[in-house]
């Protein structure tokens, strides 16, 4: 019996490479990044260069090599996102040559090659394959030195030239690996041979030692590759996003997950020392390029909702990330001449403003509320208060609402506080006064800082109320819409998404009727070929009036920033831009995971509202992490089908609560019970605490 061959939407393979390698697929794991080939790879944290200059510094990579054959062969390129490993398999009438590559997912200093060479026909002559690099182990950041072997690994180390700023200290980094021969001989005697090839790379050679023996351990018992693929396992049982109905509506899914994810470190690495998630993910970010690897509100607004969904570990790692910067940040404001702290529009490792140009450092200040956004989703979808008390998330709230209070205005006309002189996420605008989405941020940032003191019982300056409930949000009466700024023209031209975004992911309270008008006044004017994260957030306002088909034309216009054949996301449509760009597969992954499904993080309650286009005809989301426990979601056309996991396989600190579904309309309450399926009709409906005697929705 035969089976016809089902293509496997988590593996990406070609038989020839993409003429422009920046398309090239991606290896990381939070801490090393390297695009498969290139000579140059990235260490989380290693940046070089002062203040507008800094960059992420390039490290040569010693596994940059691509197998070659004196023998006419059939080449095979292979991304493998269940295990996250790059293979290129040539195979010749003589022999089959696979050569694997990947970073290292449970172990983050390593990275690895393996090569595996088998005869095909029997003979008796020995077959040599070529291993081509042209590896130097120079940087234009970094003055490397030579040193002693370490048990047959070569060694180099060098610190970076320049330091982040004046006074600040200037990252060292160690490269021990395995030399790698110009030809690899599998002898007359020999079917098989396999050969494995480490780079570790460290910040001191105490740990580069350390991890380099651990890997020699790993190769010797056989366990360097299992270990790997088992951490990846274990990620993916964490999270699925499937869809049934488009084949590469599921592998466009998949890869976005499957490179969110290796910008994130491992969930079971605890040295918290992560150094964010940059537009272009680890692998990218040098001189001149991809944002020279700086940290922006793209990793708290766009990539880290639908990673802190599913993984409350890697979702502390970002904000941990954040509260590292907070001396950088109090720095910033000061010399801005107010209060609090004031997070960069671009950060690296200090949290002082990197930005090349002063004006987005300057009044690009929503970022403020951004990065207090995540903070409070945290909180909402865990109930962790240690993030606030010892991992000090606190001070970042509050010194953000002591910010928006120096920074605010007085207007005596409309007796309200104004932002003046800001630029919007919009950007064709800048000195404007009043950018709805700053106010709107601004606001709910100060909000949630009185919430917060009031749960740990701190003292709240009565100004942070006073702010928020007196701080304009601007709104034409006429045309009963948002307009983006004080002074807005209706019907000029918009960069990204802005306004549509008061919507979601802020969840500014307004009528059907009032959203309709914003995404009908914003879309017709949004530059198309703007930034790839702006369809889905249109796309997820279209959803929340319940029109699916028009939002699933916005979503698939992000298929044509997808650069095959490795699923790399652009920038821009035409290939430009930012490369591996994971704010756009952030904002793609939210209009899946927050529009078809309607999950929306409130204060006591994961609300929901699922709506399928006609072409979807089911969607299975695992994995859903909410107070403690892990849900299964299954979206189909008429019904919602809801598991919750044994406690046993959790992933969250935070003990379990028992949950219950709430549908709205009728009121049910249906209590969730480990390991036993719920099934109910395709309606809103909020999940919550079983004890819980407040009705979530807002009245």
């Amino acid at each position: 019996m035969s089976f016809e061959e089902v293509e496997d939407p988590y593996i990406f393979s070609t038989d020839t490479l993409p003429s422009d390698r920046r398309f090239l697929p991606p290896l990381a794991n939070g801490l090393l990044g390297w695009r498969v080939y290139n000579n140059i790879m990235h260490m989380g944290g290693m940046y070089n260069g002062e203040g507008g200059r800094c960059h992420r510094a390039d490290v040569p990579c010693p596994l940059a090599v691509r197998v070659e054959s004196e023998e006419p062969g059939q080449n095979t390129y292979s991304m493998n996102t269940h295990t996250g490993i790059f293979t290129h398999t040539l195979s010749s009438a003589s022999v089959s040559v696979t050569q694997s590559l990947y970073s290292h997912r449970h172990y983050p200093n390593m990275m690895v090659m393996e090569v595996l060479m088998v005869r095909q026909v029997t003979s008796e002559e020995p077959i040599t394959v070529n291993l081509v690099g042209s590896f130097t182990p120079q940087s234009k950041d970094i003055v490397f030195e030579s040193g002693p072997d370490y048990k047959g690994g070569s060694y180099i180390n060098g610190k970076v030239s320049t330091a982040e700023y004046p006074g600040g200290s200037c990252p060292a980094v160690h490269l021990i690996w395995t030399p790698i021969p110009p030809t690899l001989m599998l002898n007359a005697d020999q079917s098989q041979g396999r050969w494995g090839f480490v780079l570790v790379v460290a910040n001191s050679l105490e740990t580069a030692e350390a991890k380099y023996d651990e890997s020699l351990d790993l190769m010797a018992t056989g366990d360097l590759r299992l270990s790997h693929q088992k951490a990846w396992k274990e990620l993916w049982l964490q999270s699925t996003v499937e869809v049934t109905g488009s084949d590469s509506l599921c592998k466009a899914l998949i890869g976005s997950m499957f490179y969110l994810l290796s910008a994130f470190p491992s969930i079971n690495d605890t040295s918290s020392s992560f150094g964010g998630v940059s537009p272009g993910g680890l692998s990218n970010g040098g001189d001149g390029q991809d944002y020279w690897g700086h940290i922006f509100w793209d990793q708290d607004i766009w990539m880290y909702p639908g990673i802190a969904l599913f993984y409350p570990k890697l979702a502390r790692s970002v904000l941990e990330y954040r509260v590292g910067t907070v001396e950088g940040a109090r720095d910033n404001a000061q010399k801005q001449g107010f209060k609090g702290l004031k997070f960069p529009w671009e950060s690296a490792v200090s949290g002082r403003e990197v930005c090349p140009e002063d004006i987005y450092g300057q009044q690009e200040i929503h970022i403020n509320g951004d990065v207090t956004l995540a903070f409070q989703h945290y909180l909402y979808l865990t109930e962790d208060l240690s993030m606030f008390t010892e991992g000090k998330g606190k001070e970042v709230i509050y010194g953000v609402a002591d910010y928006w209070v120096s920074r605010v205005s007085w207007n005596p006309d409309d007796k309200k506080y104004h932002l003046l002189g800001v630029m919007p996420p919009d950007e064709y605008y800048y000195n404007v006064n009043n950018s709805v989405y700053t106010n709107t941020v601004a606001k709910f940032s100060l909000q949630f800082a009185v919430e917060l003191a009031e749960l740990l019982q701190d003292p709240a300056p009565k100004e942070w109320k006073e702010v928020a409930d007196q701080l304009k949000i601007p709104f034409d009466e006429e045309s009963q819409y948002h307009p983006e700024y004080d002074g807005y023209i209706k019907g000029h031209p918009v960069k990204q998404a802005d306004t549509v975004m008061l919507g979601y992911p802020l969840g500014l309270e307004m009528s059907p009727e009032i959203r309709r008008n914003d995404l009908e006044a914003y879309e017709p004017v949004t530059d198309p070929d703007g930034p790839a994260m702006t369809w889905g957030m249109f796309a997820i306002g279209w959803l929340e009036l319940g029109e699916a088909e028009k939002a699933q034309h916005l979503l698939e216009k992000c298929f044509k920033n997808i650069q095959k054949p490795f699923q790399v996301w652009s920038e821009s449509s035409d290939g430009s831009g930012a490369v591996n760009f994971l704010t756009g597969m952030g904002g793609f992954l939210q209009a899946v995971l927050f529009g078809y499904t309607g999950f929306r993080v409130q204060k006591e309650c994961l609300a929901f509202s699922p709506h399928l286009p006609k072409k979807i005809s089911e969607l299975c989301v695992r994995g859903v992490s909410y107070l403690g426990s892990q849900m299964d979601w299954l979206l189909r056309k008429d019904e919602v089908c809801i598991i919750l996991r044994e406690q046993g396989q959790t992933a969250g600190s935070t003990k379990p609560c028992d949950l219950q579904v709430v549908l709205k309309a009728s009121g049910t309450k249906i209590p969730l019970t480990p390991g036993k399926p719920v099934t109910f009709p395709l309606e809103p409906g909020c999940v919550c605490k079983l004890v819980s005697m407040s009705f979530c929705w807002p009245l």
